[in-house]
Order: C-alpha cells, then structure tokens, then sequence
C-alpha cells in the first residue's frame, strides 16, 4: 500500500471507529500537554473551523467529519452551529471525484421499513415519488432516510401554512391535502404501498441502502452517460463550452445533410463502378480510430472500433475509448443489424465447470439473473460486456467487493453483515466450479448471446425462448415513436 493510500485510510475512517476513537480521547486522562493544530487536525477525527453565519453575519462553528459510508464510498459530514443566532445545518458532500456515469436507483417502498432505508443525496442529485407526483431538485447534500426526505418536505410545506389560510384558502387547501397524502404513505395506510422512490444523479454519488437477498423488483442500480447538459450542471463543462459544442453539432448535422454520401470507386478504366459500401463494411478485419470527446473530461480523445461476427449469431461492434489528459477507459460492445421484432430469453443451466469458459454478450439492454446466487443484475449494470461467464462472474465479485461490501463496518448489522459474508462465499464456489446454478437473460432487444458449445446442434442445457416486448418496454426502448412508413 502507498503512502497515499495509507494517509486516506487514516482520514476516512467509518463513522464506527471515528465515534470510538473520540471516546477514546474523552476518556484519556489529561497529562497536561496540549497538541499542535497540525497534530490535532490529524489526530482528531471530528475537525472544527471558525466560520461565518450567513444569518446573523457573526462567527460559529463548522464541524468536519471524513468519514466511510458502508456499502458506498468516503464521504465529508459536515455541521454548523452559530451560538449567537441559534442557527443549524448540516450537509454531505462526496469526498470523491465526479464519476465516469451518473447513476439512477430505484427502490420499491413496500412495508414500514422501507423508509428507514439510508439514502445519500448529493448537491446534484434529484429525488422522485412517482405515486405521489412529486419531486426534489438538485439542492445541498444530505445523509438521510427515505422518511426524512418525506419528512423534511412536509415540515417546508408547513412552515407557511398559517399565513396561505389568511391569504389564500383555496391554496391553503390544496397543500394541506399534498401533507395529508404524504403522510398517509408514511404511516402506510391501506391503498398507499408500494410506493416508487427514483434517485438520479448525474455525479454517480448517490445511493439507497440495498439489503442483499431481496427481490429482483424491489432495488435496482443503472448507470449512464451524462448528456452535454447534465456535463454542466455537474460542472464539467461551462455554459460557454457547452453553447461551443452545441453550435458545432448543429453545423455538423447541417453539413451532413447538404452532402450526399460518397460512394466508393471500384475497377478502373470503362469497367469503373460505383459500390455503396462504406469503409467499414470494406476493410472489416482492419481497427476503425476516430476522434471523440471523453466522457469524463470532455477533451479530445480516441475511440477504436472493430467490427466482428460470433458464429451461430450475429455481428457485433466492440468499441474502447482511451483517454491520455484524464486516464479515462472504457470497453463496450453493441450490437449490430437490424431491431427484432421480439425480445429474447436465454436459460443455461451450468453443472460442469466447463460451462465457466462459455462466450457470453451482454448487451446494455440485458437484465441477468442467477436464482441460486440471488444474483440480479439490472439492465445497463456493467454495459455491454464480451467475455466468458467466468469473466462475468469474477467482475460481479470484484465491484461489489471494493466498491459496495465493508466487512470491517461497526455500523452494519449483524444479520446484513452474514448475508454479505454468505452471498460472497456463494458466488466464490460458483466461480470454482464447485456448485450447479441456472443463468436466465432477458433481453428485449434481443442482442445477448450464450454459447451453444453443441452447435449447430441443440444445446441440451440451454433453452433460448422469444417473447413479445409490451408496451412498457416499447416504450422505454423509445421503439413506439418510431416510424417506418414513407
């Protein structure tokens, strides 16, 4: 470990050992020597900075605490408090950089315990109660409940009431029936549950507590690339940059309509013909580079792309972007050809570890399930993936290990705590060969593949079924607005 990453795990500690190690301090006998402020800001977990109250323009406090969130990453706990006025906030700002996707999670409020689910909010995160029809702008950061989110927009909508009944009843009215609704959610009453809960932000740092072994329905993650508009609202770009890039979309799409495709010349002499064929489907078996903008710094960068074709499939089109200012990569791959008019399940069931090295494509639009693992993984997790179902596996081990599981947490449960433990030691025989389990894919664009090792003959332990997308999916998909007629 480096000397960095030393210092970092110094600073963040979970909030567990920052709470025991100012007990620790409080409960010292004092030997009569004082610290130094250098040695007191890195000693002392909890950092106290004389700072001035907007309110009443004199001096309070501002308490710091950098801190690890299990299940998360590290995070900055921070506290005011001003003496003279009484005033008191408090906020969460990610101690991390801006991610390389936002991040969208959607939770199922089912039952009373539901709402005490953890929920970190960041400054560029907006909040969403799709029964209720309501909504919460981007605003400070905040370490909360699904509750206190509810709570809190209850107590704003209060504080004016008694003045909108002498202005304006009929309005009066009208918000007293939203608080009245919003508490019948909490209280869950008859008719009221589930309730849909959607976090996005374009950061990708926020999250909702996700307790393992629950329903595929109840929680799910995505990840997506930020549009040039949330690229500013996140900060990455300016308003002048982004007015820079858009202007210079539109005269590229401008110019592409003015000029007619160039066909490619074939033969020479009187035998010379005109072929349709763009450079790709020409030079196939050569790597395509062009210039595009990276993801996360918006700089130029290169993006390579080679098309190749699975047997007993269809041709797909891997894709790696590289970026030299940030460090950036990516590997994706998409698929080719026309859209299906069906969606497509595939199950293989894996009793030989042979079944570990099989080919698999995940599409983007792809959900994966792995019943005796209590494995789901949500359409857009991971993207698109090329690799083996060993690969597959060993990548789902390896994000939820750094970056989600934190054994050593004082403040996870006990029985969270076992469930964690017991999913790892499942998906660590599987990944050995040492235990049978069933895959099931479904797609509804149809673009996944398992490969048949019995091909062109049927594979006995894989079935593959088609499926007619409903309406939802349509519309998701963006496939319902599309038209075809001339």
């Amino acid at each position: 470990m480096s000397e960095q990453e030393k210092k970092e795990d110094t600073l963040f500690q979970t909030v567990g050992e920052a709470a025991q190690e100012i007990q620790d301090e409080t409960t010292a006998p004092d030997d009569g020597v004082t610290a130094t402020g250098a040695e007191d800001a890195m000693g002392h977990p909890v950092q106290e900075i004389e700072s001035l109250c907007m309110n009443c323009h004199k001096n309070g406090t501002t308490r710091l605490l950098l801190t690890s969130i299990p299940y998360f990453r590290e995070v900055v706990l921070m506290s005011f408090e001003c003496p003279h006025c009484g005033l008191k906030n408090s906020e969460i700002q990610p101690a991390s950089t801006i991610q390389e996707k936002g991040a969208k999670y959607l939770l199922k409020v089912e039952c009373k315990e539901d709402f005490n689910r953890e929920v970190i909010k960041s400054e560029t995160a907006s909040c969403k109660f799709v029964e209720l029809d309501i909504e919460i702008p981007p605003k400070r950061g905040q370490l909360t409940t699904v509750e206190g989110l509810l709570s809190e927009m209850i107590d704003d909508l209060q504080s004016d009431q008694e003045m909108r009944k002498k202005i304006d009843e009929n309005l009066y009215n009208q918000i007293d029936a939203v608080i009245k609704k919003v508490r019948s959610y909490i209280n869950c009453e008859p008719n009221t549950v589930p309730l849909t809960f959607i976090l996005d932000d374009p950061a990708g740092n926020s999250w909702i507590e996700y307790k393992p072994g629950e329903p595929q329905h109840k929680w799910s993650s995505t990840q997506y690339v930020r549009s040039d508009e949330q690229n500013v609202q996140v900060g990455i770009l300016t308003e002048d940059q982004y007015e820079q890039r858009r202007r210079a979309k539109l005269a590229e799409l401008s110019k592409r309509e003015r000029n007619k495709p160039e066909s490619v010349k074939i033969g020479t002499g009187d035998t010379e013909f005109l072929s349709d064929a763009t450079d790709i489907e020409n030079f196939s078996n050569e790597v395509q580079t062009f210039r595009s903008s990276c993801p996360s710094c918006t700089t130029e960068c290169e993006t390579h792309m080679k098309p190749v074709n699975i047997p007993h499939f269809k041709e797909v089109i891997l894709m790696s972007t590289v970026c030299d200012h940030c460090g950036y990569k990516s590997n994706e791959v998409k698929t080719g050809g026309a859209i299906p008019e069906k969606g497509r399940k595939i199950t293989l069931y894996c009793d030989d570890p042979a079944d570990l090295s099989r080919d698999i494509l995940k599409s983007e639009t792809c959900s994966m399930t792995v019943p005796e693992l209590h494995l789901d993984i949500q359409e857009g997790t991971l993207g698109g993936r090329f690799t083996t179902l060993e690969g597959i596996l060993k990548q789902v081990y390896d994000e939820l290990e750094s970056r989600v599981f934190s054994q050593t947490s004082d403040s996870m449960d006990e029985a969270t705590k076992e469930r964690w433990v017991s999913f790892f030691g499942r998906l660590k025989e599987a990944i050995a060969g040492k235990v049978k389990f069933t895959v099931i894919m479904v797609d509804p664009l149809a673009g996944s593949y398992i490969q048949n090792v019995y091909a062109p003959d049927a594979d006995p332990n894989m079935t593959i079924e088609d499926y007619e997308r409903t309406k939802e999916q349509n519309d998701e998909l963006g496939l319902s607005d599309i038209k075809v007629d001339q």
